[in-house]
């Protein structure tokens, strides 16, 4: 089983994120639970969405303590909460950001890294920091779970029906293209 844990800011889509990652994975064969965290949250504040995917029937329904992936959607998330709370050894990390690796102090248990300057991207594309679908892209590309195809699909299913689609189907590809992936040497534990 793999799973993965979506971290965000109310109103930035994390859970519409977990859903359209979620239906993708399905389309691809895969049995998944999405499993979205909603409590007191307001715009802004820190948010979790939580994703299981395996070969076989999923029965756990719980959120996630120990992810293979962290997934980041906003930049500054990780100064509010530990976004590598119980990451299993060799996760993978996926990070909105403009800086370069080098400016990041990478968990010892991660051995991936997808870097994306989605806010950047999402600025030009929809005029908001919305950068959810932008790192589905990037999810893809730094993990090869989930083809590009079948994200593409799941956008196109989702509640982007209107004007929005061609929009969010760019970001899709943008994230994938514009995603830098880094495979961390390991390292001893501090």
């Amino acid at each position: 089983m793999y799973e993965i844990r979506i971290h965000g800011r109310g109103g930035q889509g994390a859970v519409l994120a977990g859903s359209i990652l979620a239906a993708a994975m399905v389309n691809e064969g895969n049995y998944v639970v999405a499993v979205p965290s909603f409590g007191f949250e307001r715009r802004g504040a820190p948010v979790a969405s939580f994703l299981r995917m395996d070969t076989r029937e999923i029965r756990q329904m719980t959120n996630i303590y120990r992810p293979d992936c962290v997934l980041c959607i906003d930049p500054t998330v990780g100064r509010a909460v530990n976004v590598f709370d119980g990451i299993k050894d060799g996760g993978t990390w996926l990070q909105t950001t403009a800086k370069p690796l080098s400016e990041f102090q990478v968990h010892e248990k991660v051995a991936t890294v997808g870097l994306c300057d989605a806010v950047k991207i999402a600025l030009e594309i929809f005029k908001r920091p919305i950068t959810n679908t932008l790192m589905l892209g990037a999810f893809a590309r730094t993990t090869g779970l989930v083809s590009l195809d079948a994200l593409r699909a799941a956008v196109e299913e989702s509640d982007f029906r209107d004007a929005g689609l061609k929009q969010n189907l760019l970001a899709l590809e943008r994230g994938y293209n514009e995603t830098t992936v880094h495979r961390i040497e390991k390292r001893e534990a501090a």
